[in-house]
């Protein structure tokens, strides 16, 4: 093992200390298990200075001044999915400068600019942007009461095989791997359940299995007739629908019996999955059984786990994510009908 070349505070006492006793300075060396020349030049300095501190050292120079540190930012801030090995050429085509990997980290990093992943959001042209700040401004005074009156409903589908990115695994370096390291994914293969949920303020609707492709006819006699009308009924007057564009949603037939029963349902804009708490239950659910169940065999069990953790969900829950309405309202208009953190 080489000699150590810096000594801690309390070893260069002890130095000192053996050197004032008559102690030489290779037998100190030995003791501390550092080269003989860190010795001298302790020795030397404290004879000096009469200090045994080290003096600040000024360490390597900068490769880039500040000008150069400016670009290199606006760079990162004009296109924000350069990679480094991007910002190191277009730096270099620009100042004739060569910096590596870590010094285009630190300079970023010292205007708080860190590589993170980017967040996956669907689309948004002008005018769904448009339609989102025309709804957000309509609803923009709604109070609890209000957003209480609506009933949340949407699908989803869950597949037996599945990765989200979120599971993590202690191993150590060269296990990456390894069996106990590696979640199995196929990613073309495995069978799916789709499913359809909806809940207020204070209620639910039962999870609702979907087999096959779900139609307007279908969606009409197999959930707005026993599953939609039957629960805003019992939500009493001024009770609203909410559901999303999907084909069998707007299908006539679903309107039409929506309108004889005199169901106001909400004009929700399109693309607009985050206005709409019921996508959050979604990510809770599927997480939920992933945690407390064993990996399901069928979509039949598949199906039967879902049951159980939508009914194990508190109604604290789904009232904190219908009174969560105002704050994704606000956070919409704030973004001129752009992208929110929900």
């Amino acid at each position: 093992m080489p000699p150590r070349t810096k000594l801690t505070t309390l070893d260069r006492g002890r130095a000192l200390g053996w050197l004032q006793d008559g102690v030489s300075g290779r037998e100190v060396s030995r003791r501390l298990g550092v080269s003989h020349s860190v010795i001298q030049r302790l020795h030397q300095r404290f004879q000096t200075t009469g200090s045994a501190v080290e003096r600040p050292r000024s360490g390597r120079p900068r490769c880039t001044d500040r000008r150069d540190d400016r670009y290199l930012q606006l760079l990162a801030l004009r296109n924000r999915t350069n990679t480094r090995r991007t910002l190191i050429g277009n730096f270099r085509a620009a100042t004739n400068v060569t910096i590596s990997r870590m010094t285009v980290t630190r300079r970023l990093r010292e205007v708080r600019l860190h590589s993170r992943r980017t967040v996956v959001r669907p689309p948004l042209t002008p005018r769904h942007r448009r339609a989102r700040m025309a709804f957000c401004r309509n609803h923009r005074r709604w109070n609890r009461q209000q957003w209480g009156r609506v009933l949340f409903t949407d699908e989803s589908r869950f597949t037996l095989s599945s990765c989200d990115g979120r599971i993590r695994a202690w191993r150590r370096p060269g296990e990456r791997f390894i069996d106990a390291c590696v979640q199995e994914y196929d990613r073309y293969g495995g069978s799916s359940v789709m499913v359809w949920a909806g809940f207020h303020l204070h209620g639910r609707t039962p999870l609702y299995r979907i087999r096959g492709n779900l139609t307007g006819v279908r969606y009409r006699d197999e959930i707005v007739r026993p599953q939609i009308i039957p629960t805003l009924q019992a939500m009493g007057a001024g009770a609203m629908l909410q559901d999303d564009n999907a084909t069998p949603h707007r299908a006539r037939v679903v309107q039409d019996v929506l309108q004889r029963q005199q169901i106001v349902r909400m004009n929700w804009p399109a693309r607009s999955p985050d206005l709409a708490p019921r996508e959050h239950l979604w990510d809770i659910i599927g997480r939920r059984v992933r945690d407390n169940h064993p990996p399901p065999a069928d979509v039949d069990q598949l199906f039967r786990f879902l049951q159980q953790e939508w009914t194990a969900i508190p109604q604290q829950m789904l009232q904190n994510h219908v009174n969560s309405m105002r704050s994704r309202i606000g956070e919409c208009l704030a973004a001129r009908g752009g992208h929110t953190r929900y």
